[in-house]
């Protein structure tokens, strides 16, 4: 087993490091040159020009106000928020037919196909107009579209197309009467003041134009770089925007603003919201209307920046990118088609956004998790090898971006298979997960937690080594912990090298507390003889199952820096992020422990509600004697109030349950322990009929404190019964302890 020293970490860190990052993409020749804009809080705090604006005949600086062909920009920048604007106007309903609004459209198979489907991609429209098809002009080009099939039933799927937004391009002209750069000149571009931005540039603009690529030998030059676009004669609804990056600091003020910019009014601050907010698509995509969210084409921009940032990208090598959490926007502009066609920006996207993540994140991390150490490494501990990543959405570095996508790009690392545990890759499946590819980078996803909760041979064929890069809950019902040791045993078998990315514990690493688990309740949900609150991190734990358990992998375990037993989630500086679905914040971490530990019984725990293990109950109880008894009992660290409520999903659904809302109000006085027997000795003493007090047993881990309980022993007493086995696991704990307890 080996620890790799965290060691200090050199980044480079802040908007002063962009200068370098383009730099070195230009020398690379990935890109001739670029503009790259920051604003923030409604300022411009950076704004620079990079390389040349065109490299033949002549080479050309590049300069700050230089025009770019805005490509696939043009979808949100003029189409979507034209058509919001006539949502808003009530001239076009989002969940109407778009043959309502084209009546021509509404024929082979597409008569069920909504405006909604449309702005998500979700229409089965394919992805553009056959190239090799005899059609020429705007006319032409609807023509083919209304012919056309779709190519999945509409509203089945996720698949990118430029033929959603031509037909939002004509709705906007057959409901407002204005063809579409027209309507956008009008009502988006001039009351912005966006006097740069428009369809087919005029000739006076033409020194500030980028060229884009060549076309029969011939650069392209102020003429729209899509196909399509250039074949419909410039204005389409999918691309054909001509702007600066100045301009759009100011479309995107105006996101920020609640949608106005100077006292002009574009949109309505409900509209923004209802636009940009993430929607679930089939296939794990999420995307909002129009907007980019976390989809294939997010180029890493979902990851570096919050979970409410929203963005586009063009193919041209454009980018713009807003965050409401930090009130943050970043517009990068290049023409990577330029000169050769060979250009290519995603490295570019996603070291500039990292930057201004860095400098503009309130409050950056006070502790650098396992990937970012590994990051800052270069990845060179894996240097050379085929690799699988056990993961889910906690898979994130400081800066927000996911594990899986760093690694696919790492340097001399070959990223092959994605594994998840319970609750899938997104972490919001409650019962048995599907296998399944991840939508960004199409790598399979084998899960852990549905036909088998090992990785198989086949599943492993091919791999060197397995990392782990997983967000545990400190606890000894979690299911995390047993994944990682299934994923040691199986690695052991076949001589692959495994690698555990460390994470905190959530509700601290100095607390021990409760039963230890009875050998022979040993389970899924109890893979070692831990208490019920082991003070552990998922790196530790791996390290103690591999020694204690005589596994003997080739463990490899790469620490935090900056953490420190005491913290608690939030004293981290590293974002939440929901490790299950029913795990949403820290206090909610903090009370699972206790209130989990007699979820096997037949109450409900709140799940279903927006309150998991905030909430206790079933249709059979009185709450308000309930609660009434419980504050009797003097629980540190807790307040009990009679409620009730109906639970959408899981026990009890969609019936009315009565109980006690659980309020934390000492994290650090509470013994979850406690907790958990005081509320298994309150239902069983004052239900003693309809509480099955024997279910619990699994969870409790012990059949003497069952027993102590069913008896009535006080819960005060029941502590007693464990106390030496805490003991002799703590003496074991000791010897895979990573961190300092200390808070100087």
């Amino acid at each position: 087993m080996t620890v790799i020293s965290a060691g200090p970490v050199l980044a480079e860190d802040g908007l002063s490091g962009i200068g370098a990052i383009v730099s070195r993409e230009i020398a690379a020749g990935h890109v001739p040159g670029a503009v790259v804009l920051v604003g923030q809080q409604g300022k411009i705090v950076y704004r620079e020009a990079f390389g040349a604006m065109s490299l033949v005949p002549t080479q050309t600086q590049m300069r700050p106000d230089a025009i770019f062909d805005l490509a696939s920009l043009t979808k949100v920048v003029a189409t979507t928020t034209a058509v919001m604007q006539l949502v808003e106007a009530g001239r076009i309903r989002l969940d109407d037919p778009v043959a309502a609004y084209w009546p021509e459209f509404g024929v082979a198979g597409k008569t069920s196909i909504t405006v909604r489907q449309l702005l998500t991609h979700t229409s089965g429209l394919r992805p553009d107009l056959d190239p090799a098809a005899r059609w020429s002009g705007h006319a032409g080009a609807l023509a083919q579209i209304a012919a056309d099939h779709p190519i999945h039933p509409p509203g089945s799927q996720f698949l990118y197309s430029d033929i959603n937004f031509i037909v939002l391009g004509e709705l906007v002209y057959r409901v407002s009467g204005e063809p579409l750069d027209v309507y956008a000149r009008r009502h988006i571009f001039a009351p912005l003041r966006m006097m740069d931005t428009r369809f087919d540039p005029l000739p006076a603009q033409r020194a500030r134009i980028v060229p884009t690529d060549r076309q029969d030998g011939a650069l392209r030059w102020g003429e729209v770089q899509d196909p399509t676009a250039y074949r419909m004669g410039g204005v389409a609804g999918h691309a054909g925007v001509f702007s600066t990056a100045d301009d759009l600091a100011r479309f995107a003020r105006m996101l920020l603003d609640g949608g106005t910019v100077d006292g002009e009014y574009i949109l309505r601050r409900e509209t923004i919201a209802e636009m940009t907010g993430a929607i679930a698509l089939p296939g794990g995509v999420r995307r909002g209307l129009g907007w980019d969210v976390a989809s294939p084409f997010a180029a890493g921009m979902d990851a570096a920046f919050g979970p409410r940032a929203f963005g586009h990208t063009g193919y041209t090598g454009t980018l713009l990118w807003v965050d409401p959490s930090t009130a943050t926007f970043l517009i990068l502009l290049t023409s990577r088609l330029h000169p050769d066609d060979h250009g290519d920006v995603k490295l570019l996207r996603e070291q500039v956004a990292q930057a201004v993540t860095l400098a503009t994140r309130p409050h950056a991390p006070t502790v650098l998790a396992g990937i970012d150490v590994l990051a800052a490494k270069q990845f060179a501990p894996l240097a050379g090898r085929r690799i699988g990543l056990v993961t889910n959405q906690t898979g994130r570095d400081g800066g927000g971006r996911r594990t899986i996508d760093l690694l696919a790009t790492a340097p001399n690392v070959r990223l092959a298979a994605i594994f998840t545990p319970e609750h899938g890759l997104n972490a919001d499946q409650d019962g048995a997960v599907d296998s399944g590819r991840d939508a960004a980078t199409g790598l399979p996803i084998y899960s852990l937690y549905g036909t088998t909760r090992r990785p198989t041979d086949s599943m492993l064929a091919g791999l060197d080594a397995i990392v782990v890069d997983l967000q545990d809950a400190g606890v000894r019902f979690y299911t995390y912990p047993a994944t990682v040791g299934y994923v040691l045993e199986e690695a052991a078998r076949r001589g692959l090298a495994v690698y555990v990315l460390d994470r905190p514990d959530p509700i601290n690493a100095t607390a021990v507390q409760g039963p230890v688990l009875e050998s022979g309740l040993r389970s899924f949900t109890g893979y070692f003889p831990l208490p019920l609150r082991h003070g552990m991190t998922l790196g530790e734990l791996a390290m103690l199952f591999n020694a204690e358990q005589r596994i003997s992998a080739r463990l490899t375990v790469i620490p935090m820096l900056g953490y420190r037993r005491s913290m608690w989630y939030d004293q981290t500086g590293l974002t939440w992020v929901n490790p299950s679905p029913n795990l949403r914040s820290v206090d909610e971490a903090t009370l699972y422990p206790g209130v989990g530990l007699i979820e096997g019984a037949n109450v409900s725990v709140g799940r279903g509600t927006s309150s998991p293990f905030e909430l206790i109950g079933a249709p059979w109880v009185d709450g308000a004697r309930l609660a009434s008894y419980l504050a009797r009992r003097d629980i540190g660290g807790v307040r009990f109030e009679p409620t009730d409520f109906t639970p959408d999903a899981d026990r009890y659904a969609g019936r009315e349950c009565q109980g006690v809302r659980i309020t934390l109000t000492d994290r650090a006085s509470l013994d979850v322990a406690r907790l958990g027997v005081e509320l298994a000795a309150a239902f069983h003493r004052l239900y003693p009929t309809q509480f099955r007090l024997e279910a619990t047993l699994s969870l409790i881990g012990s059949s003497k404190v069952l027993a102590a309980v069913a008896s009535g022993v006080d819960p005060r007493a029941v502590s007693a019964l464990w106390r030496s086995e805490l003991s002799a696991f703590e003496a074991v704990r000791a010897r895979y302890l990573l961190y300092p307890s200390d808070t100087r």
